[in-house]
């Protein structure tokens, strides 16, 4: 089921968003809706996480693979050409997201029931509604400017 189009997170705010997730060497991020793979990419080569993307579009999935390969990190990042609604979530420590607020509000119910204890979601400009945010901060892409800005939400699986 397509819930949203692919909008790239500038790489300034997927560090911000992984550093903010407190993701760690060895632990499994899933970015839901990965598009080019550039953050499971950053997961693995930056915090040494391994990162399972999940891709609905047959082409940016196939874009990602090629990124993945090109970066040197196939050994820890995998991506599936799947809709996030059938992937199982369960070996999850962070989760990434960047959809929107209706998307988040479909996949809630799923994160509810596959997600340990503690995982750990991040998600960029749109709320998860009916959850509380451990923090929610603002990250200026350029300081300089004022903008652009991104609401950054950080969720725990209670």
């Amino acid at each position: 089921m397509f819930v949203a189009p692919f909008v790239p997170s500038p790489s300034t705010v997927v560090e911000y968003m992984l550093k903010m997730a407190d993701l760690k060497a060895g632990e499994v991020l899933f970015d839901l809706g990965s598009g080019d793979g550039r953050t499971v990419i950053m997961a693995a080569k930056t915090f040494g996480a391994r990162g399972v993307g999940v891709e609905l579009r047959e082409d940016l999935a196939k874009k990602a693979l090629g990124n993945i390969h090109e970066s040197g990190v196939e050994d820890r990042v995998t991506i599936v050409n799947s809709d996030m609604f059938n992937v199982n979530l369960t070996s999850a420590d962070v989760v990434y997201l960047y959809l929107t607020t209706s998307a988040n509000e479909k996949i809630r119910p799923k994160l509810e029931t596959d997600l340990k204890k503690g995982v750990r979601i991040v998600s960029h400009d749109y709320e998860i509604i009916g959850w509380r945010a451990e923090r929610v901060e603002n990250f200026c892409e350029n300081p300089l400017l004022g903008y652009p800005s991104h609401t950054i939400y950080l969720y725990k699986k209670p």
